[in-house]
């Protein structure tokens, strides 16, 4: 056994190499500059553009790209491959490959007027390069929303009491976007005195938890209805109360998407972080103070081997898989999205962009670490998916926090309702990306389905009525592997993407920097989506004479789908990076570069 502090030990120390050196490295290279006027201030318009302060928006970002994924797939990935791989994964890559691929997204955004990294590439490849980025991230996001939807669903069900947290700190950060833009009133009185209600929502939530259908929950649980509700899509697969909760968020999703900025998203983002650094900064020092003074309920110690070796216990290969599981832990498409999108439209100014973009990743790399902690510690049974992770980081949380001594029992809610915090923020923002997307993709509209299109009211709950009929399958395994596999494949377009414009920038460039972690993450996506395609579904189905007399037309249908999705995925990723390829070889033949990176 090891004690699970040399884990965040390790990660600690290269997150604050890789912050102090490279990102310093990275924003000389960008030529990152103040004097330089931002999107936000050069097309303010009180709804998308709003110059923001620096720790306002880092909050609001670091809560956007924060969701579940850094939680579920380090736990899943420790149980199956050991916590050293995982970790080594974590504490290396992120900063050489993740940090880079959000910092660089933001840059190159900041460069083109707040665009997109769809909108971007097409001004180097060409209009058919663009649709192709823009639709693969659209559909990204519907994967995205559902999987988060989903997820919020089951944690409000199995910890009612973050439910009750959860709206309560909704209402005060609309009343905090009140104070700060309509009566604009001091910041930092405003700060002191809702994040010290929002602490206090916290404990009124343990108090009166909240469900909407009649369960199995906590003395004193608040039900809204008495019926059964049995009959709604993926009440046999989740249950009824998560099925009920999942249209809940949807709706909240899409209507916090359609407001502007400064009334929901930037406030609540910036309340919620205050939550998510105390949950994952006091999990950090609570394993140094526990492990130093002995005051944890248990010992902390890892209960997981650390490796157990190449095929997992589920049969499963190290490679592509662990990557493609971690996911956002060390890398993420979806944070291009967010950095392109609503960042880079509040930017203040250039030099925020290495504490936000850079810095932010590390956050979600120690969340990602206080995950695998967890796991580490509690070691449960082999399993997957969101079943397995949410009680793990619950409970296993609870217990580092009794190092404070605090009980488990405020503990174990309190780490449910930071998981369930990071989870609604990236939900909304991945809806408003999404629309986003689609206004991008339809330009002008010219006929009434361009134009429901592109309204962000319209746009926001199509999101969210296909995200439903995805959940509404009842397959979690599904919609995972499909969200694990293209959100990568997005950080390798993503990283094309800015490796494109460097280079079209000024041929002098280096590539390096951006150009090997895009073809480290082309070969790991890639052929984990073959793997996905081929021998998951083809091999392991449609050719298992076993599964194919037993499976029913639905569970044939989504196999077929998965094989289809993931086949398409890798066309488009393989034909943008040929574009991109081909781009970069005729910028360095012909020699042209020099460009402003103002006039691109």
């Amino acid at each position: 056994m090891v004690q699970i502090i040399w884990l965040v030990i390790a990660s600690l120390v290269t997150f604050s190499v890789g912050y102090l050196a490279y990102s310093r490295y990275l924003a000389q290279f960008v030529g990152l500059d103040d004097s330089r006027q931002t999107p936000a201030h050069e097309f303010e318009d009180g709804q998308e553009y709003v110059p923001t302060k620096k720790p306002v928006l880092l909050g609001h970002h670091y809560s956007s790209i924060a969701g579940g994924a850094p939680i579920v797939g380090p736990i899943t990935a420790g149980v199956l491959w050991g916590w050293l791989p995982a970790l080594a994964w974590i504490a290396i890559g992120n900063p050489l490959m993740g940090a880079v691929h959000d910092f660089s997204s933001l840059s190159s955004s900041l460069r083109h007027d707040g665009k997109s990294i769809g909108t971007i590439i097409g001004e180097y490849v060409g209009s058919r390069g663009r649709r192709m980025l823009l639709w693969f991230a659209f559909l990204t996001i519907i994967l995205v929303v559902a999987v988060f939807a989903l997820v919020v669903g089951i944690v409000f069900n199995a910890f009612p009491q973050a439910a009750t947290a959860s709206l309560i700190y909704i209402g005060l950060a609309l009343l905090l976007g009140l104070w700060l833009y309509q009566f604009d009133l001091p910041f930092l009185l405003g700060t002191a005195i809702f994040v010290a209600m929002m602490f206090v929502g916290v404990f009124v939530g343990i108090q009166y938890p909240l469900a909407i259908v009649p369960g199995d929950y906590p003395a004193g649980t608040i039900v809204l209805t008495g019926a059964s509700m049995g009959w709604l899509p993926g009440a046999s697969a989740f249950g009824a109360n998560t099925a009920a909760w999942i249209p809940v968020v949807l709706v909240y999703a899409a209507i916090a998407s359609a407001l502007p900025v400064w009334m929901l998203l930037q406030p609540r983002d910036y309340l919620s972080s205050f939550l998510l650094y105390t949950g994952v900064g006091g999990a950090v020092i609570a394993v140094f103070v526990g492990t130093i003074f002995g005051t944890a309920s248990e010992p902390l110690t890892t209960s997981l081997a650390p490796f157990y070796g190449f095929i997992g216990r589920n049969g499963a290969p190290l490679f592509p898989l662990l990557f493609i599981t971690i996911a956002c832990g060390t890398i993420s498409g979806f944070h291009s999205l967010v950095s392109s999108g609503t960042t880079a439209k509040q930017l203040n100014k250039e030099s925020d962009a290495r504490a936000i973009g850079y810095g932010g990743m590390l956050g979600e790399g120690l969340l990602a670490t206080v995950a695998l902690v967890t796991v580490a510690l509690i070691a449960p049974d082999i399993g997957g998916g969101i079943g397995l992770a949410l009680p793990t980081f619950a409970s296993g949380g609870g217990v580092l926090l009794t190092s404070f001594g605090i009980p488990v029992a405020f503990g174990a809610p309190f780490m449910a309702l930071v998981l369930v915090s990071f989870l609604l923020t990236s939900t909304d923002t991945a809806v408003r990306l999404g629309r986003y997307m689609m206004e991008e993709i339809v330009g002008t509209p010219t006929t009434t389905v361009q134009t429901v299109a592109s309204d962000r009211f319209g746009n926001a709950f199509t999101q969210g009525i296909i995200a439903y009929v995805l959940i509404g399958s009842g397959s979690w395994a599904t919609l995972w592997q499909l969200f694990g596999g293209a959100n990568q494949l997005l950080a390798a377009l993503a990283l094309l993407t800015v490796t494109v414009w460097l280079a079209n920038w000024d041929d002098t460039k280096q590539l390096v920097s951006t150009g090997v972690p895009m073809a480290v993450m082309v070969v790991i996506t890639v052929s984990g989506l073959l793997w996905l395609a081929l021998h998951s579904n083809l091999y392991s189905k449609f050719l298992n004479p076993e599964w194919m007399a037993t499976a029913g037309t639905v569970a044939m249908l989504s196999a077929a789908v998965q094989i289809t999705l993931a086949l398409v995925l890798v066309y488009l990723g393989l034909s943008l990076v040929r574009m991109g390829y081909s781009n970069i070889q005729a910028v360095k033949q012909s020699g042209r570069g020099g460009v402003s990176p103002g006039d691109d």
